[in-house]
């Protein structure tokens, strides 16, 4: 089993990058454009929440996958986990945490994942799957981060008339 963790700081409040997270229409937006992820099923757009589920349709290594996972734990705005269901690993959990630190927000993703396949899929997960996965955690973040400080412009810029 694999384990990746990341952390980002956000010049944005808890509830806004909780909230932003867990959204189904801003997470097929923060994700790499290459492997076209799309919510084909449960909850297709807006906020996720505990006992949901969602269902991913994306390509990875040029091949169309589908993912099913599911809220199983939810404490707002300071955590939430997605379990898969169903999809191409053995096991995936990703723990999303968010921390108030100084007026911004610290979002710590750690993300628990197993291959199938026994010995062979243990050697992938170490040549390919975990800087793969660590990567595309970063960008997503960094992507959510964007989104997530130009809200809080915008809404400076809207009250200072």
């Amino acid at each position: 089993m694999i384990t990746i963790r990341t952390q980002i700081e956000i010049s944005a409040p808890i509830n806004l990058c909780f909230d932003l997270a867990r959204d189904i229409a801003i997470h097929t937006q923060t994700v790499w454009k290459h492997t076209k992820e799309i919510a084909i099923g449960g909850i297709t757009a807006g906020p996720i929440g505990y006992g949901q589920t969602v269902i991913f349709q994306a390509t990875h290594f040029r091949v169309r996958q589908t993912l099913t996972s599911k809220i199983t734990k939810y404490e707002e705005p300071f955590m939430f986990v997605d379990e898969m269901q169903k999809g191409a690993f053995k096991t995936l959990k990703h723990i999303h945490e968010f921390k108030e630190v100084q007026g911004k927000t610290l979002m710590i993703d750690t993300l628990h994942f197993e291959s199938p396949f026994g010995f062979l899929g243990k050697i992938v997960e170490k040549l390919i799957l975990e800087s793969y996965m660590k990567r595309f955690i970063e960008y997503r973040n960094e992507q959510l981060k964007k989104i997530a400080e130009e809200h809080v412009k915008e809404a400076r810029e809207n009250t200072n008339f």
